[in-house]
């Protein structure tokens, strides 16, 4: 490994070894290609500069407590980039490819996956570039494929914590029928505005309403809302909130343990009655939400005391990440051991 301070890095780019391209033209796809080079070249008429059309997967590769490096369903994350590129209009970058550009970014960068006591990994970015050139608003039928990787510190140093979250609805995430559930960067960029307006008011994370009503959760930051309740683990449901995989992962868990998952609309009333509620996405794994602070009506919610953890929470933590870090057995083929 290399010799990094591994205990002391955040949630940044790092220089790695390579990365790995590939590029579609005349309807087929190249080899892959493997570089050391941190720059594209683009032509300043390109597609995805203009009219954004580019998407992108975000994943882990984690250092077990056996030493092995483990990949975290990679497979999920390239039929999510497949779903992102068709309604893009772009080249789609078949499942196996992206599968095996994620393996060999690893395997050429394993230098670079933390050591298991740092609580660190290394994430990887994989992302699609529409690379035609031109002026005109139409689909691009060429395109850059790209996945590099970065060692990235864990979430929460020093342990899990409560966040502060707060409901404003100055500014919508997505609209209805648009792209809200895919991933791509103008989602991302839409979100920038509320998001400083809350760190500025001291909160973590926006939790974002319907764009249609106002009146049901839809995502919490760039991430995933669930709440727990009477044995139940409850996670909105709307065309335009993005599948996330941290999210599956959690409801495929919340069952094993006894947990009824339900996927459904939830009001905002509703968040008064959680026994525990979180975030959940690639970056943390779980948020637990500790107070959400309504703007609008002034509404205050408490979960506990404010500043522990739910019990709930909590497993679905650690079991995830017994998985992930290869402490428990993965029995549902999640992970793909690094060579």
């Amino acid at each position: 490994m290399k010799n990094i301070d591994w205990n002391n890095i955040g949630f940044d780019y790092m220089p790695t070894n390579c990365n790995v391209r590939a590029y579609y033209k005349d309807g087929a796809w190249s080899e892959l290609e493997y570089t050391d080079n941190e720059y594209i070249n683009m032509h300043m008429a390109t597609t995805c500069l203009h009219y954004g059309l580019e998407c992108f997967e975000g994943l882990k590769a984690f250092r077990g407590a056996d030493g092995k490096v483990r990949l975290f369903r990679a497979d999920e994350n390239g039929r999510r980039m497949e779903s992102s590129a068709r309604k893009l209009c772009l080249p789609v970058p078949p499942v196996e490819m992206f599968v095996k550009a994620c393996y060999e970014v690893v395997k050429r960068n394993i230098e670079f996956v933390p050591p298991y006591e740092s609580g660190a990994s290394l994430y990887l970015r994989p992302v699609l570039l529409g690379t035609k050139v031109g002026i005109g608003v139409k689909a691009s039928h060429e395109a850059m494929f790209f996945v590099f990787c970065s060692p990235v510190g864990p979430y929460f140093k020093g342990g899990m914590k409560p966040i502060k979250v707060i409901i404003d609805r100055v500014q919508d995430r997505a609209a209805p029928r648009g792209t809200g559930d895919i991933k791509a960067g103008g989602n991302y960029a839409s979100s920038i505005f509320s998001g400083e307006k809350a760190h500025q008011l001291g909160y973590s994370n926006v939790m974002y309403l319907d764009a249609t009503e106002h009146k049901y959760i839809e995502e919490c930051g760039a991430a995933n809302f669930f709440g727990i309740k009477d044995g139940k683990y409850i996670t909105p449901k709307s065309p335009s909130i993005l599948p996330s995989i941290t999210n599956k992962s959690l409801r495929t868990l919340a069952e094993d343990m006894g947990l009824k998952v339900e996927e459904r609309p939830v009001p905002v009333e509703e968040l008064a009655s959680f026994e525990e509620a979180g975030a959940c996405g690639t970056a943390a794994v779980i948020s637990p939400i500790g107070y959400v602070f309504d703007i609008d009506t002034e509404e205050k919610i408490t979960y506990g005391d404010g500043q522990t953890v739910g019990k709930t929470c909590l497993a679905l933590y650690n079991k995830l990440q017994d998985i992930q870090y290869g402490r428990a057995e993965d029995k549902f083929g999640w992970t793909i051991e690094i060579i």
